[in-house]
């Protein structure tokens, strides 16, 4: 079973690495020639364990370079020679050294060398392209959902992204958070679909959102405003998958001198609210459409109004962390787990959920998942809050 890379936001990548190699197949070369120098001894002078010696270039393909499966290539002919006609290492005679026998071996070392020499150099190109791919992949990940500033105002945001493919870097689900006059007004949603239309569409709806949170006056023109823009980006591409192509979404507008919490629900699962270790969804069961559905719908958005005090928590998740299946098929209960740990400081929340996704579906998500929090702080007068926890 795979492990999943940490879903706590890192540093952006600064350069292009190859893939490392385990310590054991590096190793792997001198652990075989060991094993023939143990075997060698044991065994019969009629028997030539040198010949083992051959496969040595394949085994060092496996984690080498080109140039070093070369060098180990004519280490493996001069060696098999040497246990060919040492008397005091083999116990054979000089005279073995060019029986025909041996001859052959140091032809077959020579071309077993010699492919493994261009596999090799085949296998370093795939890891080098690939290294490249991963870069390429981190620098849009990173432009598309870029780390979200920890602290807003009064305001502790932190998030997480976990691909449900190991190796695919970014997907459809989506998250942000932009201080605006307003108050601080997030996001999270997730696209209906996969690959690059669904990272388009989430692309697509980002940009709409940061431009428009400063704009828009209220959380219904909000929405509406990137329910244009989907509507507009979709009519202007082709495809049968054009239609199919909505978002579910949670709006959220955080006015900390208020101590409000403004929610504008597009068919996405309902945030939390943790306060004093209780937790309960902030759904009132009037969501609206999913984001380029609602026009076709044509209803308008209702905004939940909530209190938000000093020390209280929201948690914003898409539905792969709720349909995360464990072994025996229940679906994760989200709400429970997060009522049984009690309070924690939000960035310790994100890590206790990380892991406790991985373990509870033993490593096997199903489904991308995000997850953001935002912590509102105790007032400034009330003490210094740079005790509070996670601060």
């Amino acid at each position: 079973m795979r492990r999943h890379r940490p879903a706590i936001e890192a540093a952006a990548p600064d350069r292009r690495r190859l893939p490392a190699d385990p310590a054991w197949m590096r190793w792997l070369p001198v652990f075989y020639v060991a094993g023939v120098l143990a075997l060698e001894p044991l065994t019969p002078v009629q028997w030539p364990v040198s010949f083992l010696l051959i496969a040595l270039p394949l085994v060092a393909a496996f984690a080498h370079g080109p140039v070093f499966v070369a060098g180990v290539t004519a280490f493996a002919i001069v060696f098999e020679g040497v246990l060919a006609g040492t008397p005091c290492c083999a116990g054979r005679s000089v005279g073995y050294l060019w029986d025909r026998h041996y001859v052959t071996a140091y032809i077959c070392t020579a071309l077993v060398g010699a492919l493994a020499t261009i596999l090799a150099s085949h296998r370093t190109r795939r890891e080098r392209t690939l290294a490249d791919v991963r870069f390429v992949a981190d620098i849009a990940q990173h432009v598309l959902l870029r780390p979200l500033p920890h602290r807003i105002g009064a305001l502790l945001v932190d998030s997480f992204y976990v691909s449900a493919a190991a190796e695919a870097r970014i997907g459809g689900d989506l998250y942000e958070a932009v201080p605006t006059t307003h108050g601080v007004r997030l996001v999270i949603g997730d696209v209906r679909g996969k690959g690059l239309l669904a990272v388009e569409t989430a692309a697509t709806l980002l940009g709409a959102f940061r431009e428009a949170a400063h704009e828009e006056a209220d959380l219904p023109a909000l929405a509406g405003r990137v329910e244009t823009s989907m509507a507009r980006r979709a009519e202007l591409m082709s495809g049968s998958e054009v239609g199919e192509r909505f978002v579910t979404a949670v709006f959220a507008e955080i006015a900390a001198e208020d101590q409000v919490l403004r929610i504008v629900n597009c068919g996405h699962p309902p945030p939390l609210l943790i306060r004093s270790g209780e937790v309960r969804e902030l759904g009132t069961g009037r969501s609206g459409p999913p984001l380029n559905l609602g026009m076709l719908v044509g209803e308008p958005y209702h905004v939940d109004v909530h209190a938000f005090r000093p020390g209280d928590q929201m948690l914003m998740y898409t539905d792969g962390i709720t349909e995360t299946r464990a072994p025996d098929g229940s679906f994760y209960p989200l709400v429970d787990r997060v009522r049984s740990w009690g309070r924690l400081p939000h960035r310790e929340l994100l890590v206790r959920l990380h892991h406790d996704l991985l373990d509870y579906s033993h490593d096997r998500l199903r489904d991308d998942v995000a997850a953001l929090t935002a912590c509102l702080l105790p007032d400034q007068g009330a003490g210094d809050v740079s005790t509070y926890p996670g601060a």
